[in-house]
């Protein structure tokens, strides 16, 4: 049974997960005025902790072990490089971003105060994603669909080429997509929080390019509202349409985690599992998982698609004037 529609920035696992912190400080509420709207994405949009345990799960699947590296593009504050630092002693975590402000903002917020012990394994770049030179790393990750920056196929493939190029030989790349019929569709949905509601605003769909044009309000019990905290232009691709994209960079195997749904047969669980076929909800969020090496379960023999043909390898004339990403994935 399909799912009741949610919207791309509210799935059902980020409100069984997703703890925000009290709205209530030393007796003031929050407002418009007093309220930052890097914290309240944080709280309204990000759960590290489960897309951290979500790279161990699909690590000791895949490869019997755990990462010990990380880098997550399209930072924003880094948060997720924080706690992937804080997981293990042996873990190391670099973030990647273009804007210096948000990322001065987490350092303040999230790093400033952490034990050297933990602060010396993170490091945050202020670099583009197509041109920053990270080698060997297990893990790449690009949440909260940041990559849909990428609106034309050319450069969505050049991104991830540069990905696979960044990786370890038996590294893998994860990210999600959105979608469902809602996604089609220009809407506001809301969804109320402690102390503030957050907008997830479905401003433009063309259905002709797929670009879409979205926004992100809060709004506060006082009245007062951040209009248009953050915005994204991006292009929605499908899920067959990243894969084949990801074929085309050189991955060798790329697996979707789909939701599972909960006994009432109306929600999601939070559950992700590898799977060959969704349902056709309104709204829904899936985990796309690349492998730079597939590896065959029977015999343990690792098998390496060969890659550098002039049409895999061919960039485009001109670089795109990226816009920087606050991370929204899951600006």
């Amino acid at each position: 049974m399909a799912r009741p529609s949610t919207s791309p920035r509210t799935p059902a696992k980020k409100a069984t997960l997703n703890t925000p912190q009290k709205a209530r400080r030393a007796s003031v509420w929050r407002t418009a005025k007093n309220s930052n709207r890097h914290e309240l994405y944080e709280l309204a949009v990000q759960e590290v902790e489960a897309e951290c345990d979500f790279i161990d799960m699909v690590w000791k699947s895949k490869r019997g072990r755990f990462a010990s590296t990380l880098r997550e593009d399209f930072c924003g504050t880094a948060k997720a490089c924080t706690e992937w630092a804080r997981r293990r002693t042996s873990n190391h975590a670099i973030g990647v971003d273009l804007d210096s402000s948000v990322i001065l903002w987490g350092e303040h917020r999230h790093r400033a105060q952490l034990p050297e012990a933990i602060s010396s394994r993170i490091t945050v770049l202020e670099a583009n994603v197509l041109e920053v030179e990270t080698p060997g790393i297990d893990t790449i990750v690009a949440m909260n669909f940041s990559y849909f920056i990428f609106k034309e196929r050319a450069l969505l493939v050049q991104y991830f080429r540069r990905v696979f190029e960044s990786l370890a030989n038996d590294g893998l790349f994860i990210c999600d997509g959105y979608g469902g019929s809602e996604s089609h569709s220009e809407v506001e949905e809301e969804r109320h929080l402690d102390g503030f509601t957050y907008v997830w605003d479905q401003n433009v769909y063309n259905p002709i390019t797929s670009n879409v044009v979205n926004h992100i309000h809060f709004r506060f019990p006082d009245g007062s509202e951040i209009k248009r905290a953050f915005s994204y232009n991006w292009r929605l691709w499908s899920l067959a349409e990243i894969q084949d994209a990801m074929t085309d960079a050189g991955f060798t195997a790329t697996t979707v985690y789909w939701e599972g749904t909960e006994r009432d047969g109306n929600t999601g669980n939070g559950v992700f599992k590898p799977s060959m076929r969704g349902e056709a909800c309104a709204g829904w969020i899936a985990y796309i998982v690349a492998e730079k090496q597939s590896v065959k379960a029977k015999t343990g023999k690792k098998t390496v698609k060969k890659i550098g043909s002039k049409k895999t390898a061919k960039k485009p004339a001109q670089k795109p004037a990226m816009k920087p990403v606050k991370k929204p994935v899951r600006a």
